[in-house]
């Protein structure tokens, strides 16, 4: 998925990309969310800024 850097971005997208990485990669919520942290912010939680990060944490707790 592309991302503009520039943009926060929310809780209903974390919770599609988690479901998305769950389903293609037979994943559990503990092993998408390590992906996610590796993969998509490159073991930098500000690459998309603070908000994102937040949407991105918020998303893990509704999926739990």
């Amino acid at each position: 998925m592309t991302v503009n850097n520039g943009a926060n971005l929310s809780k209903e997208y974390f919770i599609s990309y988690l479901k998305l990485v769950r389903e293609a990669k037979s994943f559990s919520l503990e092993q998408a969310q390590d992906y996610m942290v590796n993969h998509f912010f490159k073991n930098n939680y500000n690459i998309y800024g603070k908000d994102s990060y937040c949407n991105f944490l918020q998303a893990i707790d509704i999926l739990k």
